[in-house]
Parts: structure tokens; sequence; C-alpha cells
């Protein structure tokens, strides 16, 4: 009989971790929404247009924003995971640069070729 308490304990004990690990992110993913519809209501500030300098500035790259539902996820996903709220401070996009797809399986060949479990000189 005690055998059985065992593994029931276990999982009442993971029903509640999860259920409380819901309620977090719910609690983030409300919080945020919140934070980006104010965002969003309030006007943006007038920004100020420097001077012209007589160097011609450099074009800035292209930088894709991250959208707010994904920093949204980001935060969620950090909340549930720490099991506390976490800022977000800066995100941004990171792009692989194309590479050759024999290169690629090259690597992925080498790579499952590491046989772990295995302990040499013993």
């Amino acid at each position: 009989m005690g055998l059985l308490l065992l593994p029931l304990g276990i999982l009442a004990g993971w029903v509640a971790g999860a259920a409380m690990s819901r309620r977090v992110v719910q609690r983030e993913v409300e919080r945020l929404e919140a934070l980006i519809e104010d965002r969003t209501a309030k006007p943006a500030l007038a920004t100020v247009t420097p001077p012209p300098t007589a160097q011609k500035p450099k074009e800035p790259e292209k930088v894709e924003e991250v959208s707010p539902e994904t920093i949204l996820i980001l935060s969620a996903a950090v909340a549930a995971f720490l099991g506390k709220r976490a800022r977000i401070r800066s995100a941004r996009l990171v792009r692989t640069a194309p590479s050759n797809a024999w290169a690629q399986q090259g690597r992925v060949f080498v790579q499952a070729s590491h046989n772990l479990g295995v302990m040499h000189g013993r």
C-alpha cells in the first residue's frame, strides 16, 4: 500500500506545480498585455532631429524589431521557469548566415558520431 502512495504523491506534486506555473504565466501575460496597451495608448514623444553635419552619417543596419507578442511570450516563459517575474531589458533577432547544405550535413554527421556514453581508457 505504501508503494502506491509514493507515485500518487509524485503525481499530485507534478499536477500542483503545473497548475501553479500556469497561473504564474497567465498573470504575467495579463500584466504584459496591460503594459502593451498602456504604451500604445500614450501619444508618442516628439523626436528632435539633429542638425545636419558635414560628414555623411553611415546608414544604420536594418534591424528588425522584436514584436511585443514575442517579448510577451519570452517574459512568460522566463516567469514560468524562474517562478518569479523577470524584466527583459533587450531582445534582438539573430540571423544565421546562409550555409552550404553539404557542409551542414557534414557537421551533423560528425556531431552524431560522438558517442558520449562510451568510457575510454577503462
